[in-house]
């Protein structure tokens, strides 16, 4: 789950990190009123889930708190477009209001799971305010890193060894390894799969803030944290994918035109690189689980057709747990109670694959019952001429 920035910093300061002061806003007068209290020199920062915002003009200094209105003005309310929400944009409906910086230098901070080496993994650059993306693929030697014994934890030395390596000197050596320590405390206290500073700034007087701040928390450790709830955006998220959480759904919207309705997510990677194969390209990512039922199957079909692009339908079901004539039936019965005007390309394998061939061709509706994968999904393509 991605939480906004001003959110993260709370997370952050609640553990030690150092970050400027602030408040949201949601609307000019409130930010005027926030800026006069701050100096009036801020920094006025649109909030919403995406990077780049900065370059989509959606960050300004302002030298008062008049110009600070006059800022929030122009980017609340705006589509702010950046190349992390296409080009559609996404709509700010709030602000962060913050005391603007002395900046000497910008640095980098990351903290997420080597998946390779089993362990959490923290990267720091001397290049601070550029994507982390791009840092790596021009000047991979940039990124430092330091694998964090899952049993032990980040230990003072290798945060001393990347506060040195970032080229920090004096006093910011120590203040800079104290802030990778509370940095990994909170990410660990509130199980993240992402903490992210970027910047990480020393300032003109040595001071060591986190100017900005990106938080994911792990959905698998939500039942832990239950007060993460209230900090979910669902204006920041598909609306199709919101819709599908509330049934135990995995949902992730495509720019294809084949929906797909699996279970598990292996055989959902399966199915889309399939479908690439025959030449087609799938709309969706729609998990319905391992125990498909019908009010599972029939809520997948519904938030399928929620999305205009679809042309077709591709239900991959592999009876393991579940037995295939349920979700044979579950088919039918989605398919008697909703209009569904494209054609639906089923493939069932596994516990009773045969009976619910049979019942899918009896059923009076027109299904193409698939032999396999590989026809399943050239048909499903074939469907669409």
């Amino acid at each position: 789950m991605k939480i906004h920035e001003f959110q993260a910093k709370q997370v952050l300061r609640a553990y030690g990190v150092a970050v400027p002061e602030g408040r949201v806003a949601t609307t000019p007068d409130e930010a005027e009123t926030i800026a006069g209290e701050l100096g009036g020199k801020v920094v006025v920062k649109a909030q919403i889930h995406a990077g780049g915002r900065g370059k989509g003009g959606g960050v300004k200094l302002a030298h008062t708190a008049a110009e600070a209105r006059q800022h929030a003005t122009e980017i609340l309310g705006m589509q702010l477009v950046t190349h992390q929400t296409g080009p559609d944009g996404q709509k700010v409906k709030q602000i962060l209001v913050e005391q603007a910086s002395d900046i000497a230098r910008e640095l980098y901070l990351g903290i997420t799971l080597d998946r390779a080496r089993g362990c959490d993994v923290i990267m720091a650059s001397q290049e601070g305010g550029v994507e982390i993306e791009e840092v790596a693929a021009n000047n991979p030697d940039a990124i430092l890193r330091e694998h964090v014994h899952p049993g032990l934890g980040l230990l003072p030395f290798q945060a001393t060894r990347l506060a040195f390596g970032l080229g920090l000197e004096g006093k910011a050596v120590r203040a800079g390894a104290n802030m990778l320590m509370a940095l990994y405390k909170a990410y660990q206290g509130v199980d993240c799969s992402l903490a992210e500073i970027n910047p990480l700034v020393i300032t003109g007087d040595g001071q060591v803030l986190a100017l900005d701040a990106k938080i994911n928390f792990d959905d698998n450790a939500a039942y832990r944290h239950k007060e993460q709830a209230a900090l979910r955006d669902l204006d920041e998220e598909d609306p199709l994918e919101v819709e599908a959480s509330k049934f135990g759904l995995n949902y992730i919207k495509l720019d294809g035109n084949i929906g797909c309705m699996v279970n598990g997510a292996g055989l959902a990677m399966a199915t889309m690189d399939i479908i690439k194969l025959a030449g087609g390209a799938p709309a969706n990512f729609l998990d319905v689980g391992g125990g498909a039922s019908a009010e599972t199957v029939e809520n997948g079909f519904r938030i399928l057709l929620s999305d205009p692009n679809v042309k077709a339908i591709l239900i991959n079901i592999f009876g393991g747990i579940v037995r295939c004539d349920r979700v044979a039936e579950g088919v039918i019965q989605a398919r008697t109670n909703i209009d569904v005007k494209v054609p639906i390309v089923v493939r069932l394998a596994g516990t009773n694959a045969d009976i619910a061939s049979v019942m899918l061709q009896k059923s009076g509706h027109n299904f193409t019952v698939a032999n396999g994968l590989k026809d399943a999904a050239e048909k499903a393509v074939e469907a669409l001429s």
